[in-house]
């Protein structure tokens, strides 16, 4: 059921004047359209982010795939336009639509946008005010959608919970149908004789208690409205309900079974180039390693796999579907998959006949490293990546990452022998303990690695160091750390780069701005929503972008909102102190963290006392 009018005015009035117009008029290969007339439930399942950097992404295939493949419901797409684009639409009245359709996100039953990086923030104000949304979950209806997040940035809901009325962490495959159905359900409870819904004030009132059921149904549903935070010395002290219906905190859906959910065989083949134009195939769940700084291996337990012949069907399926010439197997530690090697060799066998890579991102450095790059081969590939995060033996053991030079070095010169000419390593910068010598070891690990590819090839190798500015997140052993100053980064990148010896050797560091104002969204609590709406109103738009962020907006947008940065990212927690996040449970809990953390101090200090 397409708006054939919003599509001619769209048609007429915007796609001339847009750049890129064919992120905006759909119509591509394997997506699904629905006759609304037909089905119980409409759901727009949406990307904070441009069309490009959304359609890459995977988990939004598998749970448009997903709701799909249900006759009663339907699935549609929405991303944030460019400021082009939002302007015209704003100029026309015309309200952001889903690519399907055509229809405005305010027609839908559920609206779910999946968050993955706070910088974002402002991208998700956009969608919902331009879709004709209210802003803030207190002021919509039994007539307005369900406003449901998903996503990483859900570890900490509470920077962006006036915006939702549920947050959800965890899997999204068991949640989302739940969500959807339940809605409904209540929904239809308060439908009147006449087929309408309450609006006004009477329409506040039920949507409250309908949310009220929605939490008291789902232990994975956070619905921020009915829980208030209290503060004491600028910090949060406690969060207190203000229904005694709903729960004092939330657990993260969890699928049981991985190799069960079937993966999306048909994805969506987009017109324009996008950030990864192949064929995505999630091979495993979670980590099996507990690295103190990561985020990802925390909230994705259970380690979950799929079988082989799974994944070789699937990809199979996927090509035959689409044509892409590449395959990205992901997880995130692909060569830690307990088939790995199985699984490489027999999509070797099926694909490079017909000329399709196979790319495996996400590679461990381990012993296997050392046989690894003949394995993976190098049709079309000239570049491996691997993630040593520090250079040093000693902070490795602090933060758990149990990895050696010496497999990382021999992996290097086998990847160099078999045709490999350049490698790129990610490290971090500004972890807990950190000391002038774990700086020289980035710098002298890459240099390293460059001289055995001229032992190899005769020349020195390609070598990039890519260095990322530490933000302690939640729910990791560092959540209580704070994060470095300003002053610190600046110092250590100038530092680093002053210490480079030889040309092919590139020591690319992050953007220190970026990287604390991530710190302050990440580790807020809700008044830093004051903040996001304010930088908003000010003109923040697609921050993610480099060349559309503006520091000074936010800084002075955060000052206005009466947050204290020193305090929120850069002072430490004491290990008693109530954190903004407490609230979200993840599986092994915040007892587990306090031994590790407990336990790192104590390395820390070993590490102090031996420099």
């Amino acid at each position: 059921m397409i708006n054939h009018q919003r599509r001619k005015l769209l048609e007429s009035r915007v796609w001339p004047h847009v750049q890129t117009p064919a992120q905006y008029v759909g119509g591509e290969r394997n997506i699904i359209v629905k006759d609304h007339r037909g089905l119980r439930g409409k759901l727009a399942v949406g990307f904070p982010d441009a069309y490009t950097i959304g359609m890459s992404h995977h988990g939004l295939q598998v749970l448009y795939s997903l709701m799909n493949r249900r006759d009663d419901w339907c699935a549609e797409r929405v991303f944030t336009p460019w400021p082009d684009m939002e302007q015209l639409l704003r100029q026309h009245d015309i309200p952001l639509y889903t690519l399907e359709t055509f229809t405005a996100l305010s027609e839908f039953d559920v609206v779910g946008l999946s968050l993955q990086y706070e910088i974002s923030s402002p991208n998700v104000l956009t969608m919902i005010d331009l879709g004709g949304i209210p802003l803030e979950s207190v002021d919509r209806t039994m007539n307005d959608p369900l406003l449901v997040a998903g996503g990483p940035c859900c570890q900490n809901p509470e920077p962006m919970a006036d915006y939702f009325d549920v947050m959800i962490t965890g899997d999204g495959e068991p949640a989302l149908p739940d969500v959807c159905d339940l809605w409904l359900e209540i929904k239809e409870s308060y439908r009147r004789d006449d087929g309408t819904l309450p609006d006004g004030e009477e329409g506040k009132r039920q949507r409250s208690d309908a949310l009220a059921k929605v939490a008291n149904t789902l232990d994975y549903a956070y619905v921020p409205r009915f829980y208030e935070p209290a503060y004491k010395d600028g910090r949060i002290v406690s969060l207190e309900r203000l229904r005694e219906d709903v729960p004092t905190t939330f657990a993260p859906s969890v699928i049981s079974d991985l190799d069960g959910i079937p993966l999306p065989v048909e994805p969506i083949v987009p017109y324009i180039e996008c950030v990864h134009d192949r064929i995505a195939l999630e091979i495993m769940r979670g980590c099996p390693h507990l690295c103190r700084f990561c985020q990802s291996t925390v909230i994705k337990r259970p380690l979950r796999i799929r079988e082989v012949d799974t994944i070789v069907d699937a990809a199979w399926q996927s090509y035959l579907n689409t044509g892409h010439n590449e395959i990205s197997i992901l997880s995130l530690s692909s060569s830690d998959y307990p088939h790995f090697e199985p699984l490489v060799k027999r999509l070797h066998e099926v694909f490079k006949p017909l000329g399709v890579n196979i790319s495996v991102p996400s590679l461990r450095v381990n012993d296997q490293l050392r046989s690894l790059p003949q394995l993976i081969g190098t049709d079309r590939r000239s570049s491996l990546t691997l993630a040593p995060e520090v250079a040093r033996d000693d902070m490795r053991e602090q933060i758990r990452k149990k990895i050696k030079n010496s497999d990382l070095i021999e992996g290097c010169r086998n990847a160099f022998q078999n045709g490999f000419d350049s490698v790129k390593l990610y490290f971090m910068c500004g972890l807990p303990g950190e000391r002038p010598v774990d700086l020289d070891g980035i710098v002298d690990l890459a240099e390293t690695i460059a001289t055995v590819g001229k032992e190899v090839k005769g020349r020195y190798a390609r070598v990039t160091a890519s260095v990322s500015n530490f933000v302690p997140k939640a729910h990791t052993p560092y959540q209580w750390n704070g994060m470095q100053s300003r002053e610190y980064f600046h110092w250590a990148h100038k530092y680093m780069w002053s210490r480079r010896k030889i040309r092919s050797v590139n020591i690319k560091c992050h953007n220190i701005e970026t990287s604390l104002l991530e710190g302050v969204l990440s580790r807020g609590d809700r008044r830093t929503g004051k903040a996001i709406r304010l930088a908003w109103e000010r003109g923040a738009r697609m921050d993610g972008w480099t060349e559309h962020l503006d520091p000074d907006r936010w800084w002075s947008a955060i000052e206005d909102a009466g947050i204290d940065v020193q305090q929120q990212v850069h002072d430490k927690y004491d290990l008693l102190d109530k954190l903004p996040w407490d609230h979200v449970n993840v599986k092994f809990g915040r007892a587990y963290l306090e031994k590790e953390q407990g336990r790192a101090t104590v390395q820390l200090q070993a590490l102090a006392e031996a420099t």
